[in-house]
């Protein structure tokens, strides 16, 4: 927990999948369970990997959730839940320099429903 006043600890987390619209169902429906503030979904990329003895290679889109510490397992929860993989990408980086108000619209937007409004802007 942050101190009282300080920024509340923001967290950038990730997965991948094979198909874009497969992304796109991820990043909306994380936004929308208000698990994270916002996602991104990149364009497809080459993924190299090694499964069940074998190297593989396969196109995916990556998935990026902006996210705070306190809902980063929820998310992760939810994400194992939803992702069609066997064994889905799932890892999570500090951030560690980001503005006060960035913070808080990412805190805004993964805050639970309390009937208040939230900021409605496109920090994403």
């Amino acid at each position: 927990m942050p101190e009282e006043g300080a920024a509340p600890d923001v967290v950038l987390a990730q997965t991948t999948v094979d198909d874009e619209a497969g992304a796109r169902r991820l990043a909306r429906g994380a936004v929308e369970a208000r698990l994270a503030a916002c996602a991104h979904v990149d364009p497809p990329l080459t993924a190299v990997y090694r499964w069940r003895g074998e190297v593989e290679t396969a196109t995916e889109w990556r998935v990026s959730y902006k996210t705070t510490a306190a809902r980063l397992a929820a998310l992760g929860a939810w994400v194992a839940r939803e992702h069609p993989y066997d064994v889905p990408e799932w890892i999570a980086l500090p951030v560690t320099g980001r503005s006060e108000a960035y913070a808080a619209w990412v805190v805004a937007g993964t805050a639970e429903e309390s009937g208040e409004n939230t900021p409605e802007d496109t920090a994403g």
